[in-house]
């Protein structure tokens, strides 16, 4: 068997991997509840050992270069052991949502060891109605959200009947450790070849124009992105302040988004933004910090991976958005998060985090630094990360099981308090939403505010369909 090769982290995974704290564990997760009966744990242990060879990402371990002369790179990890990292709890009785929500955020507290593979599966039974869940929890500098999605459907089965568990091909060989010599040379060619193709890299007259086009439109909306940046945050909505999470689910039919839809106009991503704006107001209106101009900055992860692009790394910009929580009207809010959407796509105001990054990356020495700095400039200018992932719309299986439902979870890190993930499978939205429990006790408050943004909506939708139809 040959030898697998290896492989640098891009810049931005790079700085993912660095950008990692005691306080901030920069993991990923996926929840996945199953119907019973639970397997026998050392099956899906096996299951899963056998499933290593669709991802070989996952038996390998992070070496960064002496002195950071090059970007880390991937190396087969030669202690790798599935015992390490597929491991079996049992939920408190009753095992019902509180007691699941409870656990996942006691294990997301916890950081990665970073010296085995970046990935942990926790098998979780006990829960009520004879289910079951699992716990995937991967660092995010293997993968982001969108290519997390991507990665579950290559880790499942797509039908009720499992697919043997022997995988044709096996697994690549494992390659030697590389010594500290080897990584100082590799680091350096690296170097040598990035900075060769940037000072290749010549502007043609077609991308000059397009570039010229591209900054005309960025100047047009700089000035909204600017006034947004600048409106004062929400003083009870801090940071993080310590490593301890919290996480909270909910579920919501995708029919009332399509009722939203059809009677008030936008997108999915419209709808789900305006919801979460009611769910901050509440929230925001118990602890007695709402006037008639809040607004909570936002944080709006968008995906730039391509097609052809795999499902490992981070491929992602994002987006600066203002929740109008200190607006009372449903409609209104809806409106102003649609315009506000609109105008970034045609003003393109994505925030240049991979931009930033990548140029750091041309100097991998600076990495470690550039990152803190990065997130550093960036606490002040957002409260809040809401992500909405896509996902399968067909039906999921561990070992015959159904998967029923599909939660993430994101990140809290910088300024952001509270993250928002929202995962769509089967025809339903998701919602796994992660605080400090130090600096918000009160999620539960968000929790049903989102939910009751979603119900007013759609109610507010069939009247307006109602009286369209009463006028024609």
């Amino acid at each position: 068997m040959a030898n697998a090769p290896v492989e640098h982290m891009n810049a931005l995974d790079a700085g993912m991997f660095f950008a990692e704290s005691e306080k901030a564990p920069l993991h990923i997760a996926s929840v996945s509840v199953l119907e019973g009966p639970a397997p026998a744990f050392r099956d899906l242990a096996a299951t899963v050992e056998a499933r290593m060879a669709r991802v070989p990402r996952h038996r390998q371990r992070v070496r960064t270069v002496p002195l950071n002369l090059g970007l880390p790179l991937w190396e087969d990890d030669p202690g790798f052991r599935i015992e390490h990292h597929v491991r079996h709890l049992t939920v408190p009785a009753p095992g019902g949502p509180d007691e699941l929500n409870d656990l996942v955020g006691r294990i997301m507290t916890y950081r990665l060891d970073l010296d085995r593979p970046l990935w942990e599966m926790w098998m979780v039974d006990g829960l009520a109605d004879g289910r079951w869940a699992l716990i995937s929890k991967i660092h995010h500098c293997v993968v982001d959200g969108s290519g997390g999605s991507d990665l579950i459907a290559r880790l499942f089965d797509l039908e009720p009947r499992p697919a043997a568990v022997h995988e044709p091909g096996g697994a690549t060989a494992a390659r030697p450790p590389s010594t500290a010599s080897g990584l100082v040379l590799d680091g350096l060619g690296q170097s040598a070849v990035r900075l060769g193709r940037r000072l290749l890299r010549l502007p043609s007259p077609a991308r000059g124009l397009d570039g010229l086009r591209k900054a005309r439109d960025f100047a047009g909306g700089l000035p909204h992105t600017l006034a947004t940046i600048a409106h004062h945050g929400v003083e009870s909505l801090p940071g993080p302040t310590g490593p301890y999470r919290r996480w909270a689910s909910l579920d919501v039919d995708f029919d009332q988004v399509k009722t939203v839809r059809a009677g008030l106009g936008g997108t999915v991503n419209d709808v789900v933004l305006a919801a979460v704006a009611r769910g901050f107001r509440d929230l925001l209106a118990a602890r007695g910090d709402l006037s008639g101009d809040t607004l909570v900055r936002s944080l709006v992860p968008v995906s730039v991976r391509g097609d052809d692009e795999g499902d490992l790394g981070n491929r992602v910009s994002a987006l600066f958005v203002t929740l109008p929580c200190g607006e009372p009207d449903p409609v209104r809010r809806l409106s102003s998060l649609r315009e506000q959407m609109d105008g970034h796509k045609s003003t393109r105001q994505s925030v240049g985090v991979d931009a930033l990054v990548q140029l750091a990356g041309t100097a991998p020495a600076a990495m470690p630094l550039a990152t803190r700095t990065v997130m550093s400039a960036m606490t002040p200018l957002f409260q809040t990360v809401i992500t909405n992932v896509p996902g399968p719309q067909f039906r999921l299986y561990v070992l015959g099981r159904e998967v029923t439902a599909l939660y993430p979870y994101v990140p809290i890190a910088a300024g952001a308090g509270i993250s928002v993930g929202v995962f769509s499978y089967r025809g339903r939205l998701h919602f796994g939403v992660t605080a400090d429990p130090d600096v918000t006790p009160d999620l539960g408050v968000l929790i049903a505010g989102i939910g009751a943004g979603f119900a007013e909506l759609a109610e507010l939708a069939e009247l307006s369909e109602i009286h369209a139809m009463a006028r024609g």
